[in-house]
């Protein structure tokens, strides 16, 4: 019988930890809610949530020294999954209302406003994900719950041999953004699975199966 795999869901002040908690429970992880730095960097996966202003995220994050837990996870290979806010601070810059702030930096590129009529992007959508996906296999044609303004529109990481291409998911409002990707141990969406019903929950089952 293989053994429960441990994620900690980070509570640095942003995003509803109960409902990730609860929802990976659902999905069969033993799930701390906690920002100790030990706990965070030891678990098996890390969830890093996010709601609101990238801005505001982001300097919730850095109180906390989340962008140094992440980044250590990373650095030796230990999962992180990104969710809403938590997939857009990832990349280099978030542009709101004007305002450019600094993200994470673990992907290239910027997030800004989707150009849709109606914003926000609020509600149900479907996902087009690359081949191979393994956080959406056997969910491939599940639509998925969205409430967001703001988005990666476009991916320029060149990766290159032995390292494994990272696997895109694509939604569409307004334009086509990145709803998802599965990058080496960073994995992040767009979209609330933990909102999402059971797709969601079944997502959040395939990347707990990912853990070591």
């Amino acid at each position: 019988m293989s053994r429960t795999r441990r994620v900690v869901v980070l509570d640095y002040g942003s995003g509803n930890v109960h409902s990730a908690a609860k929802a990976l429970e659902a999905a069969g992880a033993e799930v701390e809610i906690t920002a100790d730095r030990r706990a965070a960097s030891e678990a098996d996966g890390l969830l890093v949530p996010g709601v609101g202003a990238f801005a505001a995220v982001m300097d919730q994050l850095r109180a906390v020294r989340g962008d140094e837990i992440i980044d250590r996870r990373l650095s030796g290979g230990r999962p992180v999954l990104g969710i809403c806010v938590g997939m857009q601070v990832l990349f280099e810059h978030g542009v709101e209302r004007g305002v450019d702030t600094e993200g994470l930096g673990e992907w290239p590129g910027v997030v800004t406003e989707l150009p849709a009529e109606v914003l926000p992007h609020m509600g149900w959508n479907t996902v087009v994900p690359d081949a191979g996906s393994t956080l959406f296999d056997g969910i491939e044609g599940e639509r998925f719950y969205f409430v967001h303004s703001y988005a990666a529109q476009q991916w320029s990481l060149d990766v290159m041999p032995p390292f494994p291409v990272p696997k895109l998911t694509w939604a569409e409002h307004g334009a086509p953004f990145l709803a998802a990707v599965e990058n080496g141990p960073l994995s992040a969406t767009q979209f609330h699975p933990e909102k999402s019903a059971e797709a969601g929950i079944r997502l959040l089952s395939n990347w707990i199966g990912t853990l070591g």
